[in-house]
């Protein structure tokens, strides 16, 4: 494995640590903290990785055996574990720019490719791969335009590092060319103020030319192409800047042109589409408490009934056993302590998207921010999972802590490993590190267990919480159920409303994670996230009600599963989606497959805790509402 995927256990750890310390110009809300340049000011560009869309493996630049790397060695970016957790690789590259200064043609470097390189060069141009550079944070990109006619443009991450000849009649006979000369097109802002100058702009406009002894003036006619892939070459890279003053974009929008490549009227039908089915099954819930609800309340405490109990039917004939522990709850406790561990990430991500401290421009932010909260929030998945352990009858609290801590970080963590085993077999720069991985099992066992135990304790001495009716010591037979009230019926059912409320912004979603762009409207997906919670309270309030109305009692684990339910169909939609990517290989394949499975099972925790817990909430309440001895 190239030595340049090996990273520092220490420096991740203290990263994560000192998360609020990184490197303020890593860490910007856009308009705050601008770096400025003076005329003739040497301007850093970053090489990163080269990734597509096909295999879902980036590698690292300057890794790649057929490129210009820096003669007196590759030197590592600052990189904080967002960064390195998504694949990239930061590092120093050959290129030398001065601000406003612009140059004709400068070669590189000249490469001397093997055959087998020059082979690979020729399969990862076939697999649409693109390169990523940076100037001042600023991803190199393809720039086009939105409509015909029209004046805005729009970019897109990378260029790329090749093409291929026109189509034949075989796809395998075509040829493949190496764009080995790059036209950077710099814009930048001047300040009013003073001789300062903003980047505000950084687009790459690749070619291929072939090699020869008069090298540059090739840039001006119609020059032969590179090949690469038929056997040993070599190569002359080169490139031109262009400084262009830019009289629209300022500094503190400059990430427009990444963004934007969305209507926003797409949104807004999501928010719309999802508030017409919030708005329905609220009418159905109001419906059942106002009118349904109240009636039975009524009905089981009138004195009358009292005398004559065997015609009495619904919900409150289980009244006994309601609150009877359920089976599994020594797993279940677990499963809801992790569950809120993952919901108040999930929220506390969100706001600080929301408020733009998470935006692109703050590069792997959100990752890193993320896994921060699920560990510091160890304590409150020990706590929660502590009283309801001792809600189920517990006694050991420190053997359910034990689980708590290890059971579902324990899963991810080891899929995720034997995965990466996998990705490090292909030697891509999305492989996890090794001294990363360290870092994170002792953020795990050095920071989250503890703070697990220290939840559980405080959660375990907490007096138990107390239910409005006793339990009876003989179980109640359960009658017969209906079709619909089935456990798999309900389950299905109960998953189809959720998914229905964040159909359309989960394709976004899916095209920031699969396809390399950014994913930006926070304000919408989070108004779709307050949809979804009520969508899927009131969905596994109504469910539960008519399951207690069939005299089923057993409600625990089946409130945890349909409000879980929708995770089942936002995999069944990334299959849909997988075809959509045109993923190549076994290893592509795994990866997304295992990826998304492991983000439902995430996603079905959280919502299923969410689901638990409003119904343990109604079922107390409507059991405290009537007289029952």
């Amino acid at each position: 494995m190239p030595s340049s995927h090996s990273q520092d256990f220490f420096r991740h750890f203290l990263i994560f640590l000192f998360f609020f310390s990184i490197p303020v110009s890593a860490f910007y809300v856009p308009g705050l903290s601008p770096k400025t340049f003076h005329d003739r000011d040497d301007v850093t560009l970053y090489v990163n990785k080269i990734f597509s869309d096909k295999t879902q493996l980036p590698f690292a630049y300057n890794d790649l055996p057929f490129v210009c790397v820096p003669e007196d060695g590759v030197k590592s970016s600052w990189m904080n574990l967002g960064e390195v957790l998504r694949g990239d690789r930061i590092a120093n590259s050959v290129f030398e720019l001065k601000m406003k200064e612009d140059v004709d043609c400068k070669i590189l470097c000249k490469k001397i490719i093997k055959a087998k390189d020059a082979a690979w060069a020729k399969q990862l141009i076939k697999n649409d791969y693109r390169i990523e550079w940076i100037v001042d944070n600023l991803p190199g990109a393809t720039a086009y335009q939105t409509l015909p006619g029209k004046k805005q443009k729009r970019y897109e991450v990378g260029f790329k590092l090749g093409q291929l000849q026109e189509k034949q009649e075989s796809k395998k006979d075509r040829k493949a060319f190496l764009n080995n000369h790059y036209v950077l097109k710099i814009f930048y802002e001047k300040k009013e103020h003073d001789d300062g100058n903003l980047i505000v702009g950084f687009e790459v406009f690749p070619r291929s030319i072939a090699n020869s002894a008069d090298f540059c003036p090739n840039l001006d006619g119609n020059a032969a192409k590179q090949e690469i892939g038929a056997g040993e070459s070599t190569v002359t890279y080169s490139y031109s800047v262009e400084w262009i003053e830019e009289k629209e974009i300022t500094w503190g929008n400059r990430w427009d042109r990444y963004l934007l490549n969305t209507d926003a009227q797409i949104h807004w039908y999501s928010i719309v589409n999802s508030l017409i089915i919030a708005l329905f099954l609220t009418a159905m819930v109001a419906i059942i408490m106002l009118r349904t609800l109240n009636r039975d309340i009524a009905l089981y405490n009138e004195e009358d009934l009292k005398e004559d109990q065997e015609d009495t039917t619904g919900w409150k004939l289980v009244h006994g056993d309601v609150f009877r522990p359920p089976k599994l709850g020594v797993l279940l406790a677990p499963l809801l302590g992790s569950g809120v561990q993952i919901l108040l990430m999930g929220v506390s991500t969100m706001v600080f998207s929301i408020l733009g401290v998470l935006n692109p421009s703050y590069r792997g932010g959100l990752v890193s921010f993320a896994l921060f909260l699920f560990v510091f929030s160890g304590t409150f998945a020990g706590y929660f999972s502590s009283r309801m352990y001792k809600v189920f009858k517990g006694t050991s609290w420190k053997k359910n802590a034990v689980t708590t801590a290890i059971l579902v970080p324990g899963f991810l963590f080891g899929t995720i490993f034997i995965l990466n085993l996998f990705i490090w077999s292909k030697h891509s720069s999305s492989a996890i590190p090794f001294g990363t991985f360290f870092a994170l099992i002792s953020m795990w066992f050095g920071i989250s267990f503890p703070l697990v135990f220290i939840g559980a304790y405080f959660g375990f001495k907490k007096k138990t919480i107390e239910h409005p009716v006793r339990t009876n010591p003989i179980p109640r037979q359960i009658p017969e159920q209906v079709w619909y009230l089935q456990p798999f019926v309900s389950v299905i059912v109960g998953g189809l409303m959720p998914f229905a409320v964040i159909f359309i912004e989960l394709f976004f979603i899916l095209k920031s994670i699969w396809q390399d762009q950014f994913y930006y409207m926070f304000g919408f997906l989070g108004l779709v996230f307050v949809i979804l919670v009520t969508t899927v309270v009131e969905i596994t309030i109504v469910i539960t009600y008519f399951q207690l109305c069939g005299e089923d009692y057993h409600w625990w684990w089946r409130s945890f599963f349909v409000g879980g339910s929708s995770s089942i169909y936002i995999f069944l939609y990334g299959i849909f989606y997988y075809n959509k990517l045109q993923i190549t290989g076994f290893v592509p394949s795994l990866l997304y497959f295992i990826n998304s499975l492991l983000a439902c099972l995430v996603y079905g925790l959280f919502t299923g805790t969410l689901g638990f817990f409003s119904t343990y909430w109604f079922v107390r309440k409507i059991y405290s509402a009537i007289k029952a001895d």
